[in-house]
């Protein structure tokens, strides 16, 4: 198998996607996971831009890496500026990383209208920053800004100016699709012709302006590139750089590429949805491999074949990436699957056990009375444990009490007070919240951390209302969907009511519910 060097640049190009802001302990954690993960390069920020990149450089200076080889990242020295007087420059010395990553401008009217300089100055400031980094025994990856448009626009000066970073001695030439506008072919033939050109090792660095950034990378490797750039989940930069979540199983499962072990390639989905966490980002359940629609089955005949055999409706088994199946729950899914749910949970019940046809009819009232399960597979769960017996009852909600109050607070605009049971010991709480809603979560956790301390790691993701008889206008009956996390699962519930906090109230209760019930089972 052909090896890519992994290049991933989460902490500089995806910190710049729309509301993603890592703290330094945050980029630590992260540099963690990527080391473990097996990347082969980790770009770290840019210390010449901003103070908090030089503080991580700072802290992360004491951490000896397993694998992966940290890179800062700067531009080539200023125009008509000596390198060594470039304070940019000396940034990147002190930031003391083994790899520098440098860009400079590939395109003829970058070079001209933007940093406003001759094409000759621009050759130069590419081979004299190369030169003079290489010279303090740096490792150097070039990144061609801009390259594919300016290859376009004017072919030989784009040639030119990687001609200018080999001779600076660059490890790598960096192709980049900045503005993110190229289509595969042309990236297919414009790689093919600088690969065979250059003896100095290609790589491909792609953004998703046109949806293509996955599509152009792997065709660039297809070409003779051997040094994959993205992010983790794709963030970046207005619509986002290549996805190596998506990238890296493409290219190892699919084709005849090595990126990281196989054994790694385990901990994909759950380093995926645990950045996602960190960055404060809903996590894309549509994404292919690692999102949680990844490998759900809806449709009874589609269920009934992957039952039979999962190559039928699943192009590589979920567990090579970390990921699980999922049979979800609705009107269309069948009372296959409905069985398969019960035996998954106790396998002495058959389709012909009294608490088959009960499960079943009570799946059907409850849809009738509004339910969908789809996506809330939990709450179906957790009502087959209590008809079958196999449910523990870790909490009772005894009473409790949400006020509202106006005038409107900008935090705490509503208070609930709650007294719940665990055993024979009951306590009563309080807590404000921004709406009754979040007033009742908060009092809920508040109250039943003191008995489950673990209930800190579990915490809600999502929350969705749906109007389910807009003719009853405010006395319709609403149903409440919310999603959970722990970090790394996700699971959904549901709860249907005419009193909107009533509907939140038992999604909540359940959400909770099946968070101790997994704790216990994993503890077991």
């Amino acid at each position: 198998m052909k090896k890519i060097a992994i290049y991933d640049t989460t902490l500089r190009d995806g910190a710049q996607a729309e509301g993603i802001s890592f703290s330094v302990k945050d980029k630590i954690k992260i540099v963690e996971k990527l080391d473990a993960l097996g990347v082969d390069y980790i770009e770290a920020g840019n210390p010449g831009s901003n103070p908090k990149d030089l503080e991580f450089f700072k802290s992360i200076a004491p951490m000896e890496l397993k694998h992966s080889k940290l890179a800062a990242f700067g531009s080539t020295r200023r125009t008509n500026k000596p390198v060594e007087e470039d304070a940019n420059i000396q940034a990147l010395l002190r930031a003391n990383t083994p790899v520098v990553a440098i860009f400079g401008k590939s395109w003829d009217f970058h070079v001209t209208e933007i940093i406003h300089t001759t094409l000759q100055e621009n050759l130069n400031m590419i081979q004299d920053t190369l030169q003079y980094l290489k010279d303090k025994g740096k490792e150097v990856i070039y990144d061609a800004e801009h390259f594919f448009d300016g290859y376009k626009h004017n072919p030989d000066y784009a040639v030119e100016t990687l001609r200018a970073a080999a001779a600076g001695g660059a490890s790598w030439l960096v192709l980049c699709d900045t503005n993110g506008g190229t289509l595969p072919l042309e990236i297919k033939e414009i790689t093919r012709k600088i690969v065979k050109e250059f003896q100095v090792p290609i790589g491909i660095h792609c953004h998703n302006d046109t949806g293509m950034a996955v599509a152009n990378s792997f065709i660039a490797i297809q070409e003779g590139a051997r040094q994959l750039q993205g992010t983790l989940n794709g963030y970046g930069e207005r619509c986002g750089n290549a996805n190596l979540c998506v990238l890296i199983p493409n290219l190892q499962l699919k084709a005849d590429y090595y990126c990281i072990e196989d054994k790694k390639l385990k901990e994909l989905t759950g380093i995926s949805r645990w950045v996602s966490e960190l960055a404060n980002m809903a996590h894309d359940e549509k994404m292919p491999y690692v999102g949680n629609s990844a490998f759900a089955h809806k449709g009874g005949m589609h269920i009934d074949a992957v039952h039979k055999n999962p190559l039928s409706f699943e192009h590589i088994p979920p567990e090579v990436v970390g990921n699980e199946r999922r049979v979800l729950m609705s009107e269309v899914a069948g009372r296959s699957t409905i069985l398969s749910k019960i035996r998954g949970i106790d396998g002495r019940i058959h389709k012909e056990s009294p608490e088959t046809k009960e499960i079943i009819e009570r799946l059907k009232s409850l849809e009738n009375e509004g339910y969908q399960f789809e996506g809330a597979e939990s709450s179906v769960e957790l009502m087959i444990r209590r008809k079958i017996g196999a449910h523990k009852r870790f909490f009772e909600i005894k009473d409790f009490r949400v006020l509202s109050e106006k005038p409107w607070k900008d935090d705490n605009s509503a208070t609930a007070m709650i007294k719940v049971a665990v055993g024979d010991q009951e306590a009563v709480t309080a807590a404000e919240g921004n709406g009754p809603v979040n007033a009742l979560d908060k009092a809920i956790r508040k109250a039943l951390e003191v008995f489950y301390p673990q209930l800190k790691n579990n915490r809600l993701t999502d929350y969705k209302v749906r109007v389910l008889d807009t003719n009853a206008a405010t006395g319709a009956k609403v149903r409440v969907h919310i999603e959970s996390t722990d970090g790394e699962n996700v699971w959904g519930t549901v709860g249907v009511s005419t009193d909107i906090i009533e509907a939140s109230f038992e999604a909540l209760v359940d959400s909770i519910e099946y968070f101790l019930f997994r704790e216990m089972e994993q503890e077991e």
